[in-house]
């Protein structure tokens, strides 16, 4: 099998290219590297099966002549800043919503038939039910983020309908682990390495938050991809608990061995369309037999150790912010 892998530069599609990789697959990897690292494609460019596409998603032509001679796509590639959403308000329209268009088209124009997507819970808004199931009724979106998310899903699912493919959607909760490249785990991370002795953070530090480490992430949508067989097929992916944002401190200052003084800029949330608790229900992925083989506490410590160890990856990111 051919898979062709969007964003295959980023934190989750490096680690997928890698475990499609070993697991016999041929892999295109097609990214703009405008967060995406290429360290993070060492193992897979020691691959003969492993063929990287510089380009961006919305080059249609590069797009789909890139995809072509593949069997399915792992459609991974977006806008994941989320805070910075309503400083730059059509980067997640352009990278999330009409990048997945192009995807679909050039899937259609290749005759390629399934594609896996990365979604997020953000698509739930303010919940209010926890924890949350793939069923529950969407409220008003709270960050250009997830409404473009969601945008990109009602266009997979028109694709599905109108042109006979086959879709895997996954909405995430943060994901943890080696090669992690933004959210408060590695801002938090970034501050203290700068300054041990204090630590400003957004919000009142009582946001609640479900994690998943990458590995378990993996696991997850490999599974769901080779026993799911609906037209569509909608998963959520998370743990099976949740934490403070706070607690989450902790367990950064233990592993750093720092105890930094903590300045809260306050509020319920750290930024327009910070969700101040997400709990997802995995029933639907765990009646497949998945579960998670790390815990929340155990991800971040491992996250944080990763990045003691690759501080280049903290130096990458501070250029592009």
């Amino acid at each position: 099998m051919q898979a062709f892998v969007t964003g295959c530069a980023g934190f989750i599609g490096s680690h997928l290219t890698d475990r499609l990789l070993a697991n016999g697959c041929a892999v295109v990897g097609f990214d703009n590297f405008s967060t995406g690292q290429r360290r993070f494609l060492e193992q897979a460019q020691r691959h003969s099966r492993f063929h990287l596409v510089e380009g961006d998603l919305l080059d249609m032509p590069a797009l789909q002549a890139a995809m072509q001679g593949s069997d399915c796509v792992f459609h991974l590639a977006a806008n994941a800043d989320v805070r910075h959403g309503p400083a730059f308000p059509r980067r997640d329209l352009e990278q999330n919503t009409l990048g997945t268009s192009n995807v679909l088209e050039a899937m259609r124009i290749n005759g390629i038939g399934r594609i896996a997507f990365a979604s997020t819970g953000s698509v739930y808004g303010e919940a209010a039910i926890f924890p949350t199931p793939e069923d529950a009724p969407f409220p008003v979106q709270t960050s250009l983020y997830g409404a473009s998310k969601l945008a990109a899903e009602g266009l997979i699912a028109a694709y599905c309908e109108g042109f006979g493919l086959q879709s895997w959607i996954f909405r995430f909760v943060s994901i943890l682990g080696e090669r992690y490249s933004h959210g408060h785990v590695f801002d938090f991370c970034r501050q203290l390495r700068e300054h041990p002795q204090w630590l400003r953070v957004l919000g009142d530090g009582r946001q609640r938050k479900s994690y998943l480490y990458i590995q378990d992430c993996l696991d997850a949508i490999l599974l769901a991809t080779s026993r799911a067989a609906a037209r569509i097929n909608i998963f959520n992916l998370g743990a099976d608990a949740y934490c403070e944002v706070n607690e989450s401190i902790a367990w950064i200052g233990s592993a750093l061995n720092v105890t930094p003084q903590i300045t809260y800029t306050g509020g319920q949330r750290g930024w327009i369309g910070d969700n101040p608790f997400i709990f997802l229900d995995t029933a639907r992925i765990r009646a497949l037999g998945w579960r998670p083989r790390v815990g929340i506490e155990a991800g971040v410590r491992r996250t944080v150790a990763y990045l003691r160890e690759n501080a280049w990856v903290l130096d990458s990111r501070a250029c592009l912010s």
